[in-house]
């Protein structure tokens, strides 16, 4: 095949590739900037102009997302679990801070008061010693939120530490976790926590080790099923035969893998403990006076049911509610982010 050298320019159509080459072979160095303004091969793109910068055009690569872009975008999609964790940044912030937020100090005791509900100057009412119950309740959140973030973390490190032990290495080491684990899960926890708080004290310090102590088990259960899982995978085995030890192999690739299930089980922990707290004191096992929590408001409250003073139960009561509640929701939205099956 052969082309006519004779052809000029001008009997080129402006639209054909020739054209275009042609004023490609036109370029000088210096004229780069002057040839780009005036829009080279515009007139080849629909409609005559360049596309928006923003639209990706075809044969551009995507730029690849992070996985915590992706963990953002997820979890942001799920209302319920943002509005959660705002409820909980408040309640926290409220609880942690009621020493500038509260109207009235700690056990302020107004035995002459007459016991009022709701109202302007105490907005949860009064209690029977003449106490402001706002500011009880933001003093008794202080204990319940410490016990279930407390219980949560060291059940935590506990579980993860425990189950990664028995996946990774199997054998005697995974037998002997998991029979120490199934002791446990049998063990009627409210007899064994009632004992041995009696026994150690009813410090919440005290009972957020107790409640730790029997709360690692799930935890650990979740982690060594994912750890036999991943530690299969070509990674681990690259990881292997390069020489990484055996606790390298487990912190730097296998745990990040897996923090999903770790965070959701960490929530839960938090929604668990709150509620093992709040039975132990309304059966009169969790903390004592002058020290409060909100289950402890419970206990103190139970006679007044059917009474004008039912107020006392309602607010200690929504409390433990709504963090639950919330808890449970951002328990709900973590597992959703961190799932990398999950459905857009």
């Amino acid at each position: 095949m052969s082309f006519d050298s004779d052809v000029s320019p001008s009997s080129v159509p402006t639209g054909s590739p020739r054209f275009d080459r042609e004023r490609v072979g036109d370029f000088q160095p210096g004229d780069m900037a002057t040839q780009m303004e005036s829009g080279l091969g515009q007139e080849n793109l629909p409609g005559g102009s360049l596309p928006d910068e923003g639209e990706l055009q075809p044969g551009v690569e995507p730029v690849a997302r992070s996985q915590w872009q992706l963990f953002r975008r997820r979890f942001l999609r799920h209302r319920m679990a943002v509005i959660s964790l705002l409820v909980l940044i408040i309640l926290c912030m409220m609880c942690f801070g009621a020493s500038w937020i509260a109207p009235f100090p700690k056990n302020n005791q107004d035995l002459l008061a007459p016991v009022a509900g709701p109202s302007g100057a105490h907005w949860f009412g009064t209690d029977t010693i003449g106490r402001d119950e706002f500011t009880e309740v933001l003093y008794a959140g202080q204990i319940s939120l410490k016990i279930g973030l407390s219980v949560a973390l060291i059940s935590t490190v506990v579980g993860v530490a425990l189950g990664s032990l028995a996946g990774f290495f199997r054998g005697w080491t995974d037998q002997l976790v998991m029979r120490v684990t199934d002791l446990f899960l049998v063990i009627p926890q409210i007899v064994i926590l009632s004992i041995a708080i009696k026994k150690f004290g009813q410090s919440d310090t005290m009972i957020a080790l107790v409640l730790a102590a029997l709360f690692w088990m799930y935890t650990a259960r979740v982690v060594r099923g994912q750890v036999l899982s991943i530690r299969e995978k070509e990674y681990v085995e690259a990881a292997r035969a390069a020489g990484a030890s055996s606790s390298r192999i487990i912190i730097r690739h296998i745990l990040p893998n897996i923090i999903g299930p770790i965070m959701v089980n960490a929530t839960l922990a938090v929604a668990a403990a709150i509620i093992a707290e709040s039975t132990l004191s309304y059966l009169g096992f969790g903390v004592q006076p002058p020290s409060t929590s909100w289950g402890n408001m419970l206990s103190s409250a139970e006679g007044v049911i059917g009474t004008p003073r039912a107020y006392l139960l309602y607010f200690p009561g929504l409390m433990i509610f709504v963090t639950v509640l919330a808890v449970n929701f951002l328990g709900d939205g973590l597992r959703d982010a961190f799932d990398p099956q999950a459905h857009e």
